[in-house]
């Protein structure tokens, strides 16, 4: 037999398995969704902005030091309409719905797009931990209070022209009436409301009530080495102290498993949607 079907069906086999999943899911897994930040993607969405300004991708771009909060904003109202409010449902996030629907399962995600949300995942199982495109905070976080950025965007969107939006649509912190930020982290001034420590307490409570003697998966998708102590380091943490674990790990540039659960990790390096394809095919 083929070891790639080999490799498909034993890890099959352990997510039927399992009594608990535990998902972890990066980038790489929104770009094998389709939410990639380069290439044609980035070219059809960005065109103005890769003339006037030469960015050359979607993630190098929301660093880009514009140089007003108009040219800002025409930014960030097309990066988040791009990738949070015109994306809908995603056939892979569908798939792994459907692959651990009836499982007792938690999602640990540093992504951003709120795909789970919109693909149907239950919201007391989910923990993004790294923010939110369609939420925003004062820049300087000044108070902990989120606010939906969906009608800005929108307007936005409508009204942009040269790569800025009108003044009078720029958004000002209520509180201290200073900039807005993208509620995502990338400094010491993101800010974690309530809801996010309770998807926080929620995870810790997930962790506390798994029973280390029943079989647990650990499903690492698209994960890297941008954010490790998140996810990455976690998880091979645990899967080396539980004995009744297997570390499932989909990844096309970092799939190796470190030495120590080399016996406990089946990794892959195929592409996720051909990997899922054939598990939702078993179901």
């Amino acid at each position: 037999m083929d070891r790639f079907v080999q490799r498909l069906d034993k890890a099959y086999k352990a997510i039927e398995d399992a009594d608990y999943i535990l998902i972890g899911a990066g980038a790489g897994f929104s770009a094998a969704a389709g939410l990639e930040y380069s290439g044609k993607r980035f070219d059809d969405n960005f065109q103005d902005f890769i003339e006037k300004y030469g960015v050359q991708d979607m993630y190098s771009a929301t660093f880009y030091p514009y140089e007003t909060q108009e040219e800002k904003w025409a930014h960030w109202a097309r990066h988040v309409y791009v990738n949070r409010y015109s994306v809908g449902k995603t056939k892979l996030y569908g798939q792994l719905l459907e692959l651990v629907r009836d499982k007792d399962y938690f999602v640990l995600t540093t992504n951003v797009e709120h795909q789970f949300w919109i693909n149907g995942f239950e919201d007391e199982r989910i923990f993004a931990t790294q923010g939110d495109y369609g939420l925003m905070q004062c820049e300087k976080a000044c108070h902990d209070k989120l606010y939906s950025n969906e009608e800005l965007v929108f307007e936005a969107i409508e009204k942009t022209e040269d790569c800025k939006i009108p003044t009078e649509l720029v958004p000002v912190c209520p509180v201290c009436g200073g900039n807005m930020e993208i509620n995502v982290r990338k400094d010491n001034f993101f800010v974690e409301d309530e809801n996010w420590h309770q998807m926080s307490r929620r995870y810790s409570e997930f962790l506390e009530h798994v029973d280390e003697t029943k079989n647990i998966v650990f499903l690492e998708l698209g994960v890297g080495f941008n954010t490790p102590v998140i996810i990455r380091y976690p998880f091979e943490q645990m899967t080396f102290d539980n004995p009744n674990t297997t570390l499932i790990r989909l990844n096309r540039d970092y799939p190796q498993p470190i030495p120590q659960n080399k016996d406990k990790t089946i990794s892959f390096d195929e592409e996720i949607s051909e990997i899922f394809d054939y598990w939702l095919s078993r179901v």
